[in-house]
């Protein structure tokens, strides 16, 4: 290494593959930063399996999960032979309904996704509960009990 690069360190230059819909890093690029270098990745596809106890809920339990599950799913994944997949965060899901027609695989354009991402005061009925996106057209944002069921799309950095 150099003296200069030992002062200023070395530059980083971003890969031509790294671009939003890529495919890397066992999943799909939703985010860049600002340097072009790091950013996040969601998974292909919601995560699969559900919360125990709910299979009774006409046949529609597939995926989704309450949140202390969704996160637990999320620690647990090993997508793409990777093992650091999170829950995003509130503004990481937002990042992600912002690109999910380019990163694909929702099952639903209406389902709601869990964020990680926790309310102190969910307005309305709910005091206190976790933040959740509608992946409709519309993309509203509310809080639920942790109870309650949606659907997880677990991501990692890069």
């Amino acid at each position: 290494m150099s003296l200069f690069n030992k002062l200023f360190g070395e530059k980083s230059y971003p890969s031509p593959d790294i671009k939003i819909g890529a495919q890397y890093g066992g999943g799909i690029i939703f985010f860049i930063d600002q340097t072009g270098v790091h950013g996040l990745i969601a998974a292909k596809s919601d995560m699969e399996g559900s919360s125990p106890g709910i299979a009774a809920m006409k046949g529609l339990s597939e995926g989704l999960f309450n949140w202390p599950d969704a996160v637990e799913a999320c620690r647990k994944s090993e997508t793409g032979g990777f093992r650091d997949w999170i829950l995003p965060d509130k503004e990481q899901l937002n990042q992600l309904f912002m690109h999910k027609r380019v990163v694909g695989g929702f099952v639903q354009d209406s389902a709601t996704y869990w964020s990680s991402s926790e309310s102190l005061d969910g307005g309305g009925w709910i005091k206190a509960g976790i933040w959740i996106k509608d992946f409709s057209r519309f993309g509203n944002q509310s809080a639920e009990p942790k109870d309650a069921y949606n659907r997880v799309r677990a991501i990692r950095a890069f």
